[in-house]
């Protein structure tokens, strides 16, 4: 199996892996919230994806130094991680030390997941190849098991002016939400849904309970979709 991270770009994730949190943060001034907001809401969500028995082998693909990774741990009883990038593998291995990690695609065994997550990963692939990206963590699902992909939306301006203002994403190209669809059926996953989610920021907090029921509307700052393996 190959992967489809930019060598440099790898690199630099390596170099930048000490500071990330901190480059996030300043990122995401405006929503009022730091990085754990946004990775116990994906927690949440994956919870509610997959339900309370959930116990196959889930999968942070494109971990980076762990934000997510380190909730999940709290959630499911077998959590791996991999990232290109060895730093941030290393750094993630710290914070989550009840997972596992690879820095390799070739190390993560093939047919073994019950879920694999792509949280706000694929931005940072570029288009052309993103559809092999899919083909390859096709392989690594069991049959039954989930893809779950986290992205950016393009169509939220705040979105694109964090994206914009955060040194990790200055050769991003964000997905719109139709693409996120068509990367899941491309890649032979069925059952392919999308929501829209992350509407209020921290100063508009008592709304946050109308979220779930505007998963249809186009203008929260990301998506969250996901499709099963036949």
């Amino acid at each position: 199996m190959g992967t489809s991270f930019d060598p440099q770009q790898t690199a630099e994730f390596d170099q930048h892996a000490g500071g990330y949190d901190d480059m996030h943060r300043a990122s995401i001034k405006a929503s009022g919230e730091d990085p754990e907001y946004f990775a116990v809401y994906k927690q949440r969500r994956l919870e509610r994806l997959l339900g309370p028995a959930f116990g196959q082998p889930v999968l942070d693909f494109g971990c980076g130094i762990g934000n997510l990774t380190r909730f999940l741990v709290d959630s499911f009883p077998s959590v791996e991680g991999y990232d290109p990038s060895a730093e941030s593998a290393r750094v993630a291995s710290e914070r989550a030390p009840r997972a596992k990690f690879f820095d390799s695609t070739d190390a993560i065994p093939r047919g073994r997941y019950g879920a694999v997550v792509i949280a706000n990963v694929l931005h940072h692939v570029p288009p052309a190849e993103r559809p092999a990206l899919l083909a390859t963590i096709h392989e690594l699902l069991a049959p039954g098991g989930r893809v779950v992909i986290f992205e950016h939306n393009p169509l939220n301006p705040v979105t694109r002016r964090a994206v914009a203002a955060c040194p990790f994403d200055d050769n991003a190209v964000l997905l719109w939400p139709g693409e996120v669809k068509g990367l899941l059926r491309g890649a032979g996953l069925s059952e392919v849904e999308l929501d829209y989610i992350v509407f209020f920021p921290r100063a508009l907090a008592a709304l946050r309970p109308l979220e779930p029921g505007l998963s249809w509307l186009p203008m929260g700052a990301q998506v969250c979709g996901w499709g099963t393996k036949r």
